[in-house]
């Protein structure tokens, strides 16, 4: 299916162009399947669920896949990778995701998209790698979930610079122009709607499982799991920007409130660098 070179008129209309033209993954996926498909001893559902887990766009196309294909006996639902692949199957899992289009050349004649959707790509692994720190620090009963809907956050956004680049670039060139705006207004004008209500109506067409599609619903904002999914999102958008960015101090904040860890310690599981912590430690009243 050609790329969209501008907007469709709704949700559904989006839904029926991304479904129909499928979702690439990361060349990088499909040669690490190649060489664990050729592996001697044959690699366990862990191995294969560390290569998914490093790719939003292969996660979510192994959910959709087991979703469509949900045999009737099945009482619950699947939500995370490593028992994705266990249900399965080691040799079915690698008959189906076989000869997988891939990102990079679906883009091959959009440089500038390609760019923004492995940055945005990185964006998401940083994130899933982000909340699974938190949900451990946390104590969270089952950790994987949290990063799996931590990956998907981006997925929509991923999803429109890879079908709509030329959409994509436009939006990110109004947003430069007039950084005051908000990213949802500016989806709304260049696409017709923005990335999370294009999101939300994914997520019903793709029958994502019913608990990561609550972890993703904004709705539930209060739940500390969905809190920790945005706010390890919102950290590593801003942190992409570099660890002087202003908002780094408020999300910190926060993160101290959730998490109930001192900045120090914080900072230190962060990983931010020595040189640069003092300027995101809370400031101290004189006495």
């Amino acid at each position: 299916m050609p790329l969209l070179p501008s907007p469709l008129p709704s949700s559904a209309a989006y839904i029926d162009a991304f479904t129909r033209a499928g979702l690439p993954v990361l060349r990088h996926t499909v040669r690490a399947f190649e060489e664990l498909r050729s592996a001697d001893p044959a690699p366990g559902a862990r191995e294969i669920a560390a290569v998914v887990l490093a790719d939003p766009l292969m996660t979510l196309r192994l959910l959709t896949h087991l979703e469509a294909n949900r045999r009737a006996s099945q009482n619950h639902d699947i939500t995370t990778i490593e028992r994705a692949v266990l249900m399965l199957g080691v040799e079915p899992f690698f008959a189906t995701f076989c000869d997988l289009p891939t990102v990079e050349d679906t883009l091959a004649a959009h440089p500038k998209a390609l760019v923004v959707a492995l940055k945005l790509i990185a964006r998401a692994r940083r994130a899933a790698t982000l909340a699974r720190e938190f949900a451990t620090m946390r104590r969270d009963h089952e950790v994987q979930e949290i990063t799996v809907a931590t990956l998907l956050r981006e997925a929509t956004e991923i999803v429109c610079a890879i079908h709509a680049p030329t959409l994509t670039l436009e939006a990110i060139a109004r947003r430069q122009a007039e950084p005051a705006r908000s990213a949802a207004e500016v989806q709304r004008e260049v696409f017709g709607i923005s990335a999370a209500e294009l999101q939300n109506a994914l997520i019903d067409a793709w029958r994502l499982p019913e608990l990561l599609a609550g972890l993703l619903d904004s709705g539930h904002a209060d739940n500390p799991r969905v809190r920790t999914i945005t706010l390890a999102a919102r950290f590593a958008r801003h942190q992409a920007r570099g660890w002087t960015h202003p908002a780094l101090v408020g999300d910190l904040a926060e993160l101290e409130a959730l998490l109930h860890q001192p900045r120090e310690s914080l900072l230190q599981r962060l990983g931010v660098p020595s040189e640069l912590r003092a300027r995101l430690l809370p400031d101290v009243p004189p006495e």
